[in-house]
């Protein structure tokens, strides 16, 4: 069911309003985990010379912004929750937008990649064609995203006051290659446990452009 410009707008609002609120917490909680797998996986897709331009999707308290940075990349953040970008530019030091999914401003054609990690599945549904064609239009020709979010049977729900979409591999090529991206690769995590037990699809994808 399609929703109107209002619901949308309280659903997000609900879903930023939970991380603002948990913003030390979440950081306690998430500063530690082990993305290398998904750094290593968009950097090795990149064509153009390092240092590269990269926009950290949803950056939340900066974790990922440092780690690109100690790596010698240009990065910027965009996260919609106040006080989790104002924590990603204190961890990071790096220049983090404030922007919601619903109100995106992103440059033409700037970005070498773009790392969306654990942020697309909090698109709501009816967005994320919007969402995934602004993400290409600010990629660089040839310009890589990278996507990792919880897999499930194409349903969406609200956990708590959190919005979550949870695709599966088949929808979600769907969704990138109506919005102009080509696979690179896919794979689950956490790496090294049986498929049942790895609860995280993520996928490499190319700007390719029109025919």
């Amino acid at each position: 069911m399609k929703l109107d410009p209002e619901t949308l707008r309280q659903l997000v609002d609900r879903t930023l309003g939970h991380y603002h609120a948990r913003a030390a917490s979440f950081w306690e909680g998430t500063r530690n985990h082990d993305v290398e797998q998904n750094i290593e996986a968009l950097l090795r897709h990149i064509q153009s010379p390092a240092p590269c331009s990269i926009l950290d999707f949803g950056c939340g308290p900066g974790r990922d912004l440092l780690a690109f940075t100690r790596r010698g990349h240009r990065v910027i953040g965009l996260e919609g929750a106040p006080a989790l970008s104002a924590m990603a530019r204190i961890h990071s030091g790096c220049e983090v937008w404030q922007q919601d999914f619903l109100s995106l401003d992103l440059p033409a054609a700037h970005f070498d990649g773009v790392f969306a990690n654990a942020s697309l599945f909090h698109v709501p549904r009816q967005e994320l064609p919007r969402v995934l064609r602004q993400l290409h239009a600010t990629l660089k020709p040839g310009g890589v995203l990278f996507s990792s979010n919880p897999r499930g049977d194409n349903q969406e729900s609200v956990n708590g006051e959190r919005y979550g979409a949870y695709y599966d591999l088949a929808t979600w090529r769907e969704y990138l290659a109506a919005a102009g991206f080509a696979e690179l690769e896919h794979y689950f995590r956490p790496a090294g446990l049986p498929c049942e037990q790895q609860p995280w699809l993520a996928s490499v994808w190319r700007r390719v452009e029109p025919a």
